[in-house]
This record gives structure tokens, C-alpha cells and sequence, in this order.
């Protein structure tokens, strides 16, 4: 499928309809969303054929555009039911039912000892799915809620804990060389495949400008073949 008839497609995915500020819900655009996974399939072959987990999967705009991308299978997991339905909602359109399977769940849980406490991985969710999958892909929260502070993070590392090949993630450019020591602390390559801009549009009452763009980086993380 070429990139344009991608990105034509995921335009019809329906987005949030009550977004939750705490979940720090900003949709995937079809622009992002149709680049992840075209570079992933066409400079990598990390979706064809292979099986893939879609973290903090939400209106299932990244599960879609890697089953339309030859994914084998898909799992979706996201802690919202609200944005389950809606995801849903959109795999039946697209008639992927057979390839994308959704998932309630949270991947952390709060840590003890307060708020101000980094959020721990939730192992009992994680773990059973040790090295499962081929591929990852998501946009985690940033991490800017209170409550929130490390969840990006923690996205992340789940995300290789599951995977046996790749990662593919956005993240904030102003985390890069924090985030590729750790993820070589895991035993991952980390490589800046794109900066982008993130378009936040004006979602929330907070919100005071029609919309701002964030510079984000699209991460590939690949497991180093002496920790396969």
C-alpha cells in the first residue's frame, strides 16, 4: 500500500469523543500514524507478516494502520474502556476484526511512598507477554499530569520487555538522550528515525491557543541479536 492511500484511509478512524486530560488523550493523526508504519514496513519489514502490540492503543489508529500495513495480528491495549468502544467501532469499519484483538488493561501501577512517586510496571500484565510480539507501536503519554510523571517511560519499557524485534515510539525530542541510555541499559539500539511535530489541537479548557505543535521524535528500538 503506498503511503498517501495509507494515510487517506486512517483519515476516516474516528477519534476521542470525550477525551480524558488525566489520560492525556491527544489523537494519533492520520499523518503520524500512516509514516510510523510505512517507514516500519518499508524500511524495516517490521509489519508484514508479523504479529504487533499497540500500547495505550486508544481509538486504535496505530492497530489499524499496522493490520492494514500486512500485520499477522494485532493486540490493542488501553486502560480506557470509552476509547476501547470507540476503537472497536473502527476495526469494524475496516472489517479487521480478524486481525486486531483489543485488550482493557493498564500497564503500570502507582508506586508506593506517594504522588510523587514514578508509576511501576504492572509485571502481572507484562511479563506473561515476555518477548511475544515482533513489533511495537505507540505514542505514550508524555507524561506531564500529575500522577503521570514517568509513565512515558514506563510505556516504553513494557514495550521492549514484550517485544522479540522492534520498537516504535514517540516520544518528546527533549527526552532523546535520556531515553536511548535506557533503553541500551535494556539491551536496545535506540535511533532517531524522524523529528516530527506533534499538533496538539485545542481539546481542553486549559487550552489557550487553537492548537501548538511539539517536537517529538520517532524512536526505533531493536533488540541487540546477544539479547534475542
Amino acid at each position: 500500500m503506498k503511503l498517501k492511500q495509507l494515510e487517506g484511509y486512517l483519515g476516516e478512524v474516528a477519534a476521542f469523543r470525550d477525551p480524558k486530560v488525566q489520560l492525556e488523550q491527544y489523537p494519533t493523526t492520520a499523518h503520524l500514524a500512516s509514516r510510523i508504519l510505512y517507514t516500519a514496513e518499508s524500511s524495516f519489514g517490521d509489519i508484514d507478516g508479523k504479529s504487533v502490540v499497540d500500547l495505550g492503543c486508544g481509538c486504535g489508529m496505530l492497530s489499524i494502520a499496522a493490520a492494514m500495513m500486512g500485520a499477522k495480528s494485532v493486540l490493542g491495549i488501553d486502560i480506557d474502556e470509552d476509547a476501547l468502544e470507540i476503537a472497536h467501532e473502527n476495526i469494524g469499519e475496516f472489517e479487521l476484526d480478524d486481525t486486531v484483538d483489543l485488550v482493557k488493561a493498564s500497564l503500570c501501577a502507582e508506586a508506593a511512598g506517594g504522588d510523587d512517586e514514578r508509576l511501576a510496571l504492572n509485571e502481572n500484565l507484562v511479563l506473561p507477554m515476555q518477548k511475544r510480539f515482533d513489533t511495537a507501536v505507540l505514542n505514550p503519554p508524555f507524561g506531564t499530569k500529575p500522577g503521570n510523571k514517568g509513565i512515558d517511560l514506563l510505556f516504553l519499557q513494557a514495550a521492549c520487555t514484550m517485544v522479540e524485534g522492534a520498537v516504535y515510539s514517540l516520544h518528546k525530542t527533549s527526552t532523546r538522550d535520556f531515553l536511548v541510555k535506557k533503553a541500551q541499559s535494556w539491551g536496545f539500539d535506540c535511533e532517531v528515525l524522524a523529528e516530527l511535530k506533534f499538533d496538539v489541537p485545542m481539546m481542553y479548557k486549559f487550552h489557550k491557543k487553537k492548537s501548538v505543535d511539539i517536537e517529538v521524535d520517532l524512536l526505533r528500538l531493536s533488540r541487540r541479536k546477544a539479547e534475542q
